[in-house]
């Protein structure tokens, strides 16, 4: 009997990329609903099918979920962040949990810069004011994006991209990270308050972790001088979003770029009405060359591991491997 993968939801049109890859290789694709469904649901799907293998976009994949199937042998996220995955119970039940940690580093990364200029150049503010009838270009109060100090937190493949484009600009460019490297030219590796102190932009490139939940709050924000820009590209709980409106209606931020939020797709009154938030729907990741690379390879990834091969990516150590 051919092995079962359970694709619990995906973010495009169609699951025609997994499909391709997972029935060439002999195995049958069972496909959940296109938007994530609720916990309990994907429970249910699990038990139901008993699939050897899990493909997740957004669904959480609880640890009843991994406890229901006797044979599961991998949970493949379709996406970098881990956090919607009961990681520790896979590892203990000697399955493997896989990413594709590289499919978007260009996009996230262009995404943070695009922030930023629009930010330094009004682009957003400008439009909205054009749209509702103003045109007052003595009124522009602009900014030098090679004068700036840009903060990034968090040094992984794409806050080295991100680094890279902003040094092409001519920014002062400092970062935080737990493990920095060694001999990285034209960035400053800092402490996290030096970082948010020196910084005119600060750009969150970590990830959702018990260590990072709210690392940006209230105290965090205050640090930094009046005015300043936050950008967040990476998960929405790193950033305790009360603090951010509160920085907002003070000045003491005159800009939030926001693609992601604790509560999303719920967005606050508060950042709707803003003038400084510039919101996008968590699309960072996407172009169309990176959701086809991203289907791709995660597709690949279960393939390999229901045929007895080693993943490529793997983001545990299971114990009975």
């Amino acid at each position: 009997m051919s092995a079962t993968v359970l694709l619990t939801d995906y973010a495009w049109p169609d699951d025609a990329i997994e499909r391709r890859v997972i029935e060439s290789a002999g195995f049958q694709l069972i496909t959940g609903p296109a938007s994530p469904a609720p916990e309990s649901e994907i429970d249910a799907l699990v038990e139901q099918h008993r699939p050897d293998a899990i493909m997740t976009c957004w669904a959480q994949v609880s640890s009843a979920a991994i406890r229901a199937s006797a044979g599961l042998k991998v949970v493949a996220r379709l996406g970098v962040g881990l956090d919607n995955i009961a990681v520790q119970t896979a590892t203990e039940r000697g399955i493997w949990v896989t990413n594709v940690p590289d499919y978007c580093v260009a996009e996230v990364s262009d995404h943070a810069v695009g922030f930023a200029l629009a930010w330094t150049r009004g682009l957003i503010s400008f439009d909205r004011e054009v749209r509702s009838g103003r045109w007052n270009p003595a009124g522009a109060n602009l900014k030098r994006l090679a004068h700036m100090t840009c903060g990034i937190i968090g040094y992984g493949r794409i806050g080295h991209a991100t680094a890279s484009k902003l040094n092409a600009f001519g920014c002062r460019v400092l970062s935080h990270t737990l493990y920095p490297p060694a001999n990285i030219p034209d960035v400053q590796f800092v402490g996290l308050e030096d970082l948010m102190s020196e910084s005119d932009i600060v750009i969150v490139h970590a990830p959702l972790t018990d260590s990072t939940f709210h690392l940006i709050n209230r105290a965090s924000l205050a640090l930094m001088k009046p005015g300043g820009l936050l950008i967040n590209v990476s998960r929405g709980g790193i950033v305790d979003t009360d603090a951010v409106i509160e920085a907002l209606q003070t000045g003491q931020l005159s800009g939030a770029a926001l693609d992601v939020l604790e509560m999303e797709p719920n967005v606050p009154e508060a950042l709707l009405s803003s003038t400084g938030a510039m919101l996008t729907p968590h699309v960072a990741f996407s172009s169309d060359a990176s959701l086809a690379e991203l289907r791709r390879r995660a597709a690949e990834e279960v393939v390999r591991v229901l045929v007895g091969d080693l993943p490529e990516h793997p983001c545990n150590q299971p114990q009975r491997a």
